[in-house]
């Protein structure tokens, strides 16, 4: 396979474990590039912060796409108000509660049962009785666990 074979890979690697699509994306990599620092190191920082991937972290769904609809269908508050977008960009500090009113429903009971076990990151602080996650901290690339080389992301759009 080619050079840019690989980095394109790569790429939809990326877009697919996120679930993000192309334009998104791309404005995802332009202000990773406007921040200091290493530009695929942010990236994949950006892309973690993403609002339906902290939930999914959290074990408060079982995909990526059943945390997304969570969020579509106004069950997350973020600081105490209510957010319905999936791409809303959280930071350090920020409590992220599912609604009262859907807590106690059997689809939380089911989604718990299956992600109890799942290993929370250390930059991420989640209570799984209450249904509530903490930011600790903005991601570093150690702390994310992602199979994805970001530097070849940023070989193919710097070209």
């Amino acid at each position: 396979m080619s050079e840019y074979g690989l980095q394109l890979r790569e790429k939809q690697k990326a877009k697919f474990i996120y679930g993000v699509l192309e334009k998104p994306f791309r404005n995802y990599y332009a202000k990773a590039e406007r921040m200091s620092g290493m530009v695929g190191e942010n990236l994949l920082a950006m892309l973690e912060c993403r609002l339906d991937n902290v939930l999914f972290r959290a074990g408060f769904g079982r995909t990526r796409r059943e945390t997304r609809q969570i969020v579509d269908h106004k069950h997350v508050l973020v600081n105490g108000k209510c957010v319905n977008i999936p791409s809303y960009l959280v930071k350090a500090g920020d409590v992220i509660t599912i609604k009262e009113k859907v807590k106690d429903s059997q689809r939380y009971k089911d989604i718990l049962e299956v992600t109890g076990g799942r290993l929370v990151p250390e930059w991420l602080e989640a209570d799984q009785e209450n249904l509530t996650a903490t930011v600790k901290q903005v991601p570093t690339r150690e702390m994310i666990d992602v199979p994805v080389n970001e530097m070849l992301i940023v070989e193919l759009y710097s070209k």
